[in-house]
């Protein structure tokens, strides 16, 4: 049967949710660097000790690796992590659309350029939103490397597709015709929503996580990358079957933590990973799409707990 949990994340993780105990938290460790891969200035964050097991940290839209940045000192006492920014996101390079294909393809590709500069032979997919196809395209590409998967609200099934997304086709197949679709989507208030999603608490959300976002996509030249990229999703769509067979044929241990107030990622689009990996772990939180916001303990728990029972790791300080 699969570990299958769907409750709220308090009610899952402690006895008492109003007096959990402490989760250990090292910053010391928590460093920043830039580094170059095939020409493109890229930025990435990373935390704990480089002898023990890494996890790669792939983030999602319209964020960049400052979205793992209250989960990573909740990991670092035990784990490798690196969270880096891709092309046109976060503190790396923004080159023209004229100058890099931003395409899920080779988004990938500058990701597995970066990890073979940093020597990460073998790591742990922590996947969100964009994460999933760029890191579902590493995974094919190097199933090898792969220890374990992660993922949150990372979609890979066509019952995950929110109500939006039918607009979404419809640029897709006129791009010209449609440039609302692309003005949703960079905009301020579709920053907010995809943060607030339909959460019955608001209050908890920090308005500076989609303010700095609208910042860098209104940037020079930003209107164009993600134009692109959202002209490029639909490769995503129809690559779904190939990632729903990369999950049959590859039995890792997989974690799912699903955020149910995520109106662009479905719940049901989490609960129909368990077709393919039937003994995956899936939780559904009481968070929206970028789950980090409102279930910071939560996440942090449940991915201790699982890679604790999945993963060799050195004994906590």
């Amino acid at each position: 049967m699969p570990a299958q949990t769907i409750l709220p994340a308090a009610a899952a993780l402690a006895p008492d949710p109003d007096k959990p105990e402490p989760l250990p938290s090292l910053s010391a460790t928590h460093t920043y660097h830039r580094t170059e891969v095939d020409g493109v200035g890229l930025f990435y964050r990373e935390a704990g000790p480089r002898d023990a097991p890494t996890i790669l940290l792939l983030h999602g839209y319209p964020s960049s690796s400052r979205q793992w940045e209250p989960l990573l000192p909740l990991l670092a006492d035990r784990y490798h992590l690196i969270a880096p920014d891709y092309p046109g996101f976060g503190h790396s390079d923004a080159p023209s659309p004229a100058d890099y294909r931003y395409t899920f393809d080779n988004l990938a590709r500058t990701m597995e350029g970066l990890v073979a500069q940093l020597g990460l032979a073998r790591y742990t997919l922590f996947l969100q939103d964009y994460g999933g196809p760029v890191g579902f395209r590493m995974a094919q590409a190097h199933p090898e490397r792969v220890s374990a998967l992660i993922v949150q609200n990372a979609n890979a099934y066509a019952e995950g597709l929110g109500e939006k997304w039918q607009g979404i086709a419809r640029y897709w197949a006129d791009p010209a015709a449609h440039p609302e679709q692309v003005d949703a989507f960079i905009s301020l208030e579709g920053a907010k929503q995809r943060h607030l999603g339909t959460s019955p608490h608001p209050e908890r959300y920090n308005p500076d996580l989609w303010t700095d976002e609208s910042a860098n996509l209104t940037r020079p030249g930003a209107r164009e990358i993600q134009a692109a990229l959202l002209a490029d999703y639909r490769t995503n769509v129809a690559s779904y079957p190939a990632w729903q067979a990369w999950l049959r044929d590859h039995p890792l241990p997989m974690l799912i933590l699903w955020g149910r107030y995520d109106p662009s990622f479905l719940v049901p689009g989490a609960e129909a990973y368990l077709r393919d990996r039937p003994t995956a772990e899936l939780h559904i939180l009481d968070a929206g799409h970028f789950a980090l916001d409102e279930a910071t303990d939560a996440v942090a728990r449940l991915t201790r707990d699982f890679l604790a029972r999945h993963l060799a790791a050195p004994a906590a300080p």
